[in-house]
């Protein structure tokens, strides 16, 4: 292969908006194996940075900078120019399968041994990287083989984008017209409220007059320590609609904390700060569980209140209308405090629609996850393959 770097960055809008690609390294995807973004310089620019254009097919990857350490590896879907960081691999193709040796440039580890601070890649080092080189028609059906992986993981990808966009779309018709089919929306009689239209007949209340609101336990360095050490949650916990138990953290807390703070099924636990608004339902994952000062729990005052309905109703109110001053990880509240907390207004349905308008989300919600669940078997399964083909311990 013809190994190579780009050149330098085009500055200042006028080298921009034109018809050529210019490549930088934040276009690479760390998981996809194709460019797909790009931005677009001019003719002028090319001359003034005498510009190289690699063909379609050239892989690319960092070669200097923190980035290298992530590995990623690509290929270029049509003629571009790439900036100076990254390295240029135009393989002979009377020699090497292009999809075979970008494979093999996955499966090596450039960065392992490299230096903390600004690591370097130099060509010379990546010309001599030792390739395995088996027959033309073992290359085709190794890259086969992977690339039917990389693909059923790209299509479960879109799988679960469409998910995420049905959801967003179904949260927002839901929570305004209430669980009722399409054709019947427009026979809903609406009220607008300040929190948007809702149907006539649904309430709306204060979060403190439908919930208790509890916050946890600041910890501290005496907390560290103790006879009554107990698994606890904090805000990194906390993902929307879900509780992430992959690191627990253990602090001290004595009978009457403990009798206070354990949590129970159907607690909603909303961050004070951080993502402020981010919520998740506890379900019981873990026995004996507790939280952290920065988590409000909320627990119902009465029985016509679903927790689950209300999960899904933050979700929406914080990340996608901006009820409540921010949408996304923007909000004009610097800290959620409990007084503000409990002012704020929340629809309220009867509790039958509140438990259908939950159970269809959460059906959604339980489709991304299984879709997430195959995602990363699609993954593990690649990596898998990528070591034993690469290493001759599989044959095709």
């Amino acid at each position: 292969a013809d190994v190579a770097s780009g050149g330098s960055a085009p500055q200042g809008e006028p080298f921009f908006g034109g018809k050529n690609p210019f490549v930088r390294v934040q276009h690479l995807d760390e998981e996809g194996l194709v460019v797909r973004r790009w931005d677009l310089i001019t003719d002028e620019a090319v001359k003034k940075y005498r510009l190289r254009l690699f063909p379609a097919g050239t892989i690319v990857f960092p070669k200097s900078g923190a980035s290298i350490r992530l590995e990623k590896r690509a290929v270029l879907p049509m003629p571009a120019y790439i900036v100076s960081p990254l390295c240029a691999v135009v393989p002979d193709d009377d020699r090497i399968y292009r999809d075979f040796l970008l494979y093999a440039l996955k499966h090596q580890r450039l960065a392992v041994e490299k230096a903390e601070g600004y690591p370097t890649l130099a060509l010379t080092e990546i010309r001599r990287l030792p390739i395995p080189l088996p027959s033309f028609s073992e290359q085709r059906a190794i890259a086969h083989v992977l690339r039917a992986v990389q693909e059923a993981k790209e299509a479960t990808e879109r799988v679960i984008a469409a998910l995420r966009q049905l959801k967003k779309r179904l949260m927002r018709y839901l929570f305004t017209y209430g669980p009722v089919p399409l054709d019947q929306a427009e026979s809903i009689p609406l009220r607008e409220t300040e929190i948007g239209p809702i149907p006539a007949h649904w309430q709306v209340v204060r979060l403190g007059k439908i919930f208790h609101i509890q916050q946890g336990k600041a910890l501290c360095p005496a907390a560290r320590v103790g006879s009554r050490m107990r698994p606890f949650l904090r805000t990194s916990n906390i993902l929307w609609g879900r509780v992430d138990l992959t690191n627990i953290d253990m602090m001290h807390f004595d009978e009457g904390e403990e009798k206070r703070l354990t949590l129970q099924p159907g607690d909603l636990l909303v961050c004070e700060g951080g993502e402020i608004g981010r919520t998740a339902i506890w379900e019981g994952q873990l026995s004996g569980c507790l939280y952290q000062n920065h988590l409000h729990r909320l627990r119902p005052l009465s029985s016509d209140v679903y927790p689950l309905f209300f999960m899904y109703w933050m979700e929406l109110a914080w990340k996608l209308l901006g009820v409540y001053g921010g949408t996304g990880n923007q909000t004009t509240i610097p800290n959620l405090s409990r007084s503000r907390l409990a002012s704020l207004l929340l629809p309220l349905p009867p509790l039958l629609e509140q438990e259908q308008i939950a159970a269809i989300l959460r059906t959604v919600d339980r489709r991304i996850e299984a879709e997430e669940n195959y995602k990363r078997a699609l993954e593990s399964l690649f990596k898998t393959l990528l070591h034993l083909l690469m290493t001759g311990k599989i044959l095709v």
